[in-house]
């Protein structure tokens, strides 16, 4: 680990932009550290919280002229060392994602995001639920959606795991496992197990050639956080309360399901089936744009575009790139990547990672909503990070409201 740097009183003013009193006052007011140099006649200010502190006024002067952006693609509303989105790139505590989706576990992942050894989680205690409660609970639950299975069992089995509450780090580790196995073991559905995830979404799945596998470990990686996205913020917002983690995932997963977030999968696959039956591609995407010239909100077209990304989304590209490698000969990959292609021609616009999760889904003949399924599997990892982080700040989240309605005006004026 590097050494920290300092500045003097001088350096950590103009870095700030402030006078040498106001510096001052930011030390007594306590926003502002400092510590005595080696003779102890002067102060010194460490850089990194120095910097911290000037990008935090940056923001709050952005956030006065743009405030209705804030949430809307606006200036950051959170300070986290958990993700970077920028230049086009996806790391994940510094680290690029695509390199890790490349060769990493989501295990391997999840150690980094919650700053443990792999050892740690790959050793965490089975489930402690009751193999044939869990048995019972799928077998009442076998018709529903994977999403709705979910939902429904991540709070029936935080009722019966006695340590949910604690916050000790061995037994929040040991939470965040069972959280991240049970949420995979109720969608796919099957036992909770300590087996890698994308083996056993593999086993269930029925994909038994290795590259196919190694594509499904890329799409979790790939999905596994994506910095202050909706179910992100939502469940830094429900830990924020102090809730469980349970209840913070179970949060976090409604939010994924809006077919504005993860639940554009199912859109996108609409979609695909819709230009499928047209008689001719280009027409058919010439009559969906028009319609949404005339009003239509949202992207031109679901799975394209990434405001984050205007060059195109590293995530599809990646997953592309390795779906096109391993596909069946006879898959409806073809035809899946025509239409991409007639969408770029068209617009511009690049494939999202949600479009890419929908391609791996037909082109290695998945069951219908495994796409939703891998990007739900992949983002528990990122939300418990996001809610270990939340839990460390310790600060209710509470932002206000600007009114912009009418109010009484008394008679005094």
């Amino acid at each position: 680990m590097s050494s920290p740097i300092f500045l003097t009183a001088a350096e950590a003013a103009a870095t700030l932009g402030v006078s040498l009193p106001t510096l001052y006052a930011y030390v007594s007011r306590g926003m502002l550290g400092s510590s005595p140099d080696a003779q102890g006649r002067h102060r010194l200010y460490d850089a990194a919280e120095v910097r911290r502190l000037a990008r935090r006024k940056a923001d709050g002067k952005r956030a006065g002229k743009v405030a209705q952006k804030v949430l809307d693609w606006g200036v950051p509303v959170l300070e986290s060392s958990i993700t970077l989105v920028a230049n086009g790139r996806l790391l994940y505590r510094g680290h690029d994602a695509m390199a890790l989706a490349r060769s990493a576990s989501l295990e391997d992942v999840a150690a980094l995001l919650w700053e443990c050894s792999v050892r740690r989680i790959a050793d965490a205690p089975a489930v402690p639920l009751a193999p044939a409660q869990w048995s019972a609970w799928l077998k009442l639950w076998s018709d529903s959606t994977p999403l709705d299975r979910a939902l429904v069992l991540l709070p029936a089995a935080a009722a019966q795991i006695p340590r949910v509450w604690a916050l000790g780090r061995d037994a929040q580790l040991d939470t965040a496992c069972a959280v991240m196995r049970l949420l995979a073991a109720a969608m796919l559905p099957s036992a909770p197990s300590n087996e890698p995830l994308h083996r056993q979404l593999a086993a269930t799945w029925q994909v038994r050639n290795r590259q196919q596998s190694a594509l499904l470990r890329a799409a979790l990686v790939a999905c596994a956080d994506h910095e202050l996205n909706a179910s992100t913020f939502t469940v830094r917002c429900i830990t924020s309360t102090g809730t469980h983690l349970f209840g913070a995932v179970a949060g976090g997963l409604a939010a994924l399901a809006g077919p504005r977030h993860g639940g554009e999968t199912v859109r996108i696959a609409a979609l695909l089936d819709e230009a499928a039956r047209a008689p001719d591609l280009d027409r058919y995407l010439a009559n969906r744009l028009a319609r949404h010239e005339q009003g239509a909100q949202g992207p031109v077209l679901s799975g394209f575009g990434h405001p984050l990304y205007p060059d195109g989304d590293p995530r599809a590209r990646l997953l592309l790139e390795m779906l096109a490698d391993c596909a069946p000969a006879r898959s409806p990959l073809n035809d899946v990547l025509r239409f991409a292609r007639a969408v770029r021609d068209t617009t511009g616009a690049e494939p999202t990672v949600d479009f890419a999760l929908v391609a791996i889904e037909r082109g290695l003949g998945l069951p219908a909503g495994a796409a939703f399924t891998l990007f739900a599997v992949g983002r528990v990892v990122g939300w418990i990070a996001h809610a270990m982080e939340q839990t460390r700040d310790g600060r209710l989240i509470r932002p206000r409201a600007r009114y912009i309605g009418e109010y009484e005006v008394g008679e005094s004026g």
